[in-house]
């Protein structure tokens, strides 16, 4: 696929900033795949987002919901290997990493929990009743119906 440049469309429009941004992060893929994660619906308006974050302890993770975006970033603290010993092959990663997710409008971060070397965000969908679909009542008319007659002059 090829880079379409919106810096054209920046100059003549105000306010579509956002939009030419969202067009253009998705033109470019994403080359960042760790950690790995799933995000599963766990109810009507429920969500569950699970990273694979092992060898990360609860302090150096941090969890940022500003506006639409939520942002998980890790950073593994050093650590001095004992006195003496060599690593020989290093298979957990230890790099740190950010990864952002764009939320939905009115979805909120209810918690986060770290268990087992997997980091559970849970989110849910509160739409303000103003909002929602309301169902509009019909009447019927009255049976009865006034009726104007217009008296004629003889």
């Amino acid at each position: 696929m090829r880079h379409v440049d919106f810096s054209p469309l920046y100059r003549s429009t105000v306010g579509f900033d956002r939009l030419f941004t969202m067009l253009d992060s998705l033109a470019q893929p994403e080359g960042q795949t760790y950690p790995p994660y799933n995000i599963e619906r766990t109810g009507e308006d429920a969500y569950r987002i699970s990273m694979a974050v092992a060898g990360f302890s609860e302090d150096e993770i941090s969890i940022e919901a500003h506006r639409n975006v939520l942002t998980v970033k890790g950073e593994r603290k050093e650590e001095g290997d004992g006195e003496g010993s060599e690593l020989l092959y290093r298979g957990i990663a230890s790099r740190a990493f950010e990864r952002r997710f764009q939320l939905a409008d009115h979805v909120e971060v209810v918690g986060a929990a770290l268990k087992n070397g997997l980091l559970f965000v849970d989110l849910k969908r509160n739409i303000p009743e103003e909002l929602k679909p309301r169902k509009i009542a019909i009447t019927s008319a009255p049976a009865k119906a006034k009726q104007i007659e217009a008296k004629t002059a003889a």
